[in-house]
This record gives structure tokens, C-alpha cells and sequence, in this order.
């Protein structure tokens, strides 16, 4: 193809088989239809987060950093400031020492709750890696039962859905935090959708008000036009190298919420009495911010790019979580590929069509924090960072893989050309 030449679709560019490129051609098509609403989500997503730069007066001056114990960063004090106004929070928290999505949980369930306090799930069991946080798996020292604070969790209903009418019953005088996974997590079932998270969030606070509402957003961010606090939710919580970092921001995580909450847990990150006031931010501000600014495009690109493959898996035969015809609240794509080898393949392919360590062929390891041998592919340019095309599996059945990301929907267009002659042939 060369010059002005014309393709009817993006396979045409890549060298398939007549078969392949009629299929992919089939499975993209018909997923076309909906790439109209996901780019009115980032439209919108992006007016708001335009007005409030504008409405924050972010500067030049703001990308500026300093030393030591960093008092009195303008830098980082205005993006907390944007986080709080996006957020729809009276405070937020937002920093690159933050080491991720696990460790902003972490840390805030650890400034929230003491001992003979409860900490509950309802959306059944947390992912992996907050398991040895929780204390439920493993013997990890600091972990949350050694100080004495329980954990229970209410499963989901055979439907995947927060079962409200049974939380009156579950949550007891020891409650304190009540914890909401909008994610999958290494689980096989749709994310926990913003109105069905709403009505649950009532649903808890008229049992107790005192109650603390805490939703782990990871994945979630600017895929709907509303964000957890927006609805009820007294803390939201999420990594900065997923959805809203935009593939720019280094590192990080953040909370928003109420500034009596966020003050507490400002005081677990650095002392009592220091606070929001101290922490240096290393010069982070202008990528943490750019990554924001860029956010809701990177999510589109991320939803479009977990459409084609849950397109493509579904023309195959395999079962999707979400099928391509369930509204999305997060950007994981989880497949069941029925057996080892196809997870392999498959992780294999997201690799080797990645821009970065595209020569390194991943394999199962026994990764720290998880509880079965995990297979991850991750060509990225910030380590980990899963709003980039990733894709990762635990070696257990069903044999789900878990794929998210993707900065441009060229990269998942070329991944499915590159893998889909094996699984045709493996049908």
C-alpha cells in the first residue's frame, strides 16, 4: 500500500491470510457502533478536566520543585488541588512515593482503622495483592490482623452484582470501613458500574452514617463521566500509572475524599503533626498533570482496544468478561483461554508487539504479592504501567487472562493480526 491508497479496514495494512483479514475485518466492524459513545465519555471527561486546570489558574510556576523536606511545593500543592476539584472531594492526596494501587490501599486502611476495628468487602474477595495486606493470606509482618483489625468480605451474587439486600445483616457494630473493588481483579465478572455503585453506597449509610465508604478505583477512572466520590463514596483511591497518569506520570498514587479522612491518612504517610505539608514530589508535577490532561483519550484508546479483542475472543468461541455487549466500567479484559498454553501464546504476542523489551519472551513466575505463579507481558515505558497495552494471567483455572491498556489502538489492531492464525488454528 502506498501513497493515497485507501484500506476498508486497519487489517488491510497488516500481512494476513484472506481468511484472518476477513475475519478481524468482521470481528472489527461490528464493534464499530460503539466507538461513537466512548469518544462522547472522553469528550465530556475531557471539557471537565480542561475547566478545572482553568479553574485551578495552573501555571508554568506550578512545574517548579524543590529540596529537602519539601515544604511549601506550590507544585504539588496545586495538583492536589486539581485532584480534589476532579474528584468532586474536599481533599486529595497525591503522590510519586506512593508505590502503587496496593500501596495507596494500604496505606489508607492502615491510617483509617485501629485495633478491634473491621474493615468488609461486598464485592467478594479483594485482588491479590491485598490479601497479605488484609492478613488473610500469608504470614507478611504489618500486615492489617496482626494489629488486631478483622476482615470479612460479602461475595457478589451468581450475577456479579453487589447484594444489597443482605448488607443490612452483614455489617456489624465492629465495621468501620466498608471496601468496594470497582475492578475485577483476578476475578472472572463485569466491574462494579457507578449507578449500581450509588445505590449501594445508600444502601450503607442508611444502615450507618458513620459508616466509611472506600472504593478502590483502580482501573475505573474516566471510563463512565462520574467518579466514586461524585455518588456517595467517602474515598476513592487508584495508581496514577493506570488510567488517570496517561502513560506520562513516572509513579504514584492518590485518595480523595473528605479532608478530615485524608488528614488522617496524610499523618500514616509521614508523621502526626506533618502531615499533607511535607514530601517531596522529585519534579513530578508537570508529568503527573500532563498524564491527567491526557487521561480520558489514553482510556478511550484502552476501551476501544478491550472491545476488538473481546470481538475477536468472542468470534473464536471463548467466554469474555465484559462481552462486547455489556456496558464497562473499568478497561480489563479478561478471556477465558482454557488452558496454560493459550495464556502463554497469547502474553507471548502482547510482548512482542510492544515498543519496549519487544525481544523478551515472558514466562509464569512467583511474583511477590500473588498466590499462584503469574505470567505477565509488559513492553511499557513507565515499569507496570497497565494503561499501556499489558496483559497479565495467574496460572490457575479457568485460565483467564487479563488484558488492559493500550496509549494507541494501533498496538492491540497489530496484536490480534499477530496471534490470531494460532488461535483460529487451535478452535
Amino acid at each position: 500500500m502506498t501513497g493515497n491508497q485507501q484500506f476498508d479496514t486497519p487489517f488491510s495494512l497488516f500481512p494476513l491470510s484472506s481468511e484472518d483479514k476477513a475475519f478481524l475485518s468482521h470481528a472489527y466492524t461490528r464493534i464499530l457502533p460503539q466507538f461513537t459513545s466512548l469518544a462522547s465519555i472522553q469528550i465530556e471527561n475531557e471539557k471537565k478536566i480542561l475547566d478545572i486546570f482553568r479553574d485551578a489558574r495552573l501555571a508554568s510556576a506550578h512545574f517548579q520543585w524543590n529540596t529537602g523536606y519539601g515544604y511549601d511545593d506550590v507544585g504539588r500543592e496545586k495538583v492536589e488541588e486539581i485532584y480534589a476539584k476532579l474528584f468532586r472531594a474536599e481533599a486529595a492526596l497525591v503522590r510519586p512515593t506512593i508505590a502503587s494501587g496496593t500501596h495507596a490501599l494500604a496505606l489508607t486502611l492502615r491510617g483509617l482503622l485501629l485495633p478491634g476495628e473491621e474493615v468488609v468487602s461486598i464485592t467478594g474477595t479483594p485482588y491479590d495483592t491485598l490479601l497479605k495486606v488484609l492478613g488473610i493470606s500469608g504470614e507478611e509482618p504489618g500486615n492489617l490482623r496482626e494489629f488486631g483489625i478483622e476482615f470479612r468480605e460479602l461475595p457478589l451474587s451468581e450475577q456479579g452484582e453487589i447484594q444489597i439486600s443482605k448488607l443490612s445483616n452483614f455489617i456489624s457494630q465492629s465495621t468501620k470501613v466498608v471496601m468496594i473493588q470497582r475492578s475485577t481483579g483476578y476475578a472472572v465478572r463485569p466491574a462494579i458500574r457507578i449507578d449500581e455503585m450509588e445505590r449501594a453506597i445508600f444502601a450503607i449509610k442508611e444502615i450507618r452514617s458513620d459508616l466509611i465508604v472506600m472504593v478502590d478505583n483502580c482501573y475505573g477512572e474516566f471510563v463512565e463521566t462520574k467518579e466514586p466520590v461524585e455518588v456517595g463514596a467517602d474515598l476513592a483511591v487508584g495508581s496514577l500509572i493506570k488510567n488517570p497518569g496517561g502513560g506520562l506520570a513516572l509513579s504514584g498514587g492518590y485518595i480523595a475524599g473528605t479532608e478530615t479522612l485524608i488528614n488522617r491518612i496524610a499523618n500514616f504517610l509521614t508523621a502526626p503533626g506533618v502531615g499533607k505539608e511535607c514530601g517531596l514530589t522529585f519534579g513530578q508535577s508537570r508529568s503527573i498533570l500532563q498524564g491527567l490532561f491526557f487521561a480520558p483519550q489514553v482510556v478511550n484508546n484502552a476501551l476501544k482496544s478491550a472491545l476488538l479483542f473481546a470481538s475477536v475472543f468472542e468470534e473464536l468461541g471463548y467466554e469474555t468478561y465484559p462481552s462486547t455487549t455489556t456496558n464497562r466500567s473499568d478497561i480489563v479484559q479478561t478471556i477465558l483461554l482454557k488452558n496454560q498454553r493459550n495464556i502463554e501464546v497469547f502474553c507471548e504476542t502482547i510482548q512482542k508487539i510492544s515498543p519496549v523489551d519487544s525481544f523478551v519472551r515472558p514466562i509464569p513466575w512467583e511474583m511477590p504479592g500473588y498466590t499462584d505463579p503469574v505470567i505477565m507481558a509488559a513492553g511499557t515505558f513507565v515499569q507496570g504501567a497497565s494503561i499501556e497495552l499489558s496483559a497479565d494471567a495467574p496460572i490457575r483455572e479457568p485460565f483467564a487472562v487479563y488484558v488492559q491498556g493500550g496509549l494507541i489502538f494501533t498496538q492491540a489492531l497489530y496484536a490480534v493480526s499477530e496471534m490470531i492464525s494460532y488461535f483460529r488454528q487451535s478452535e
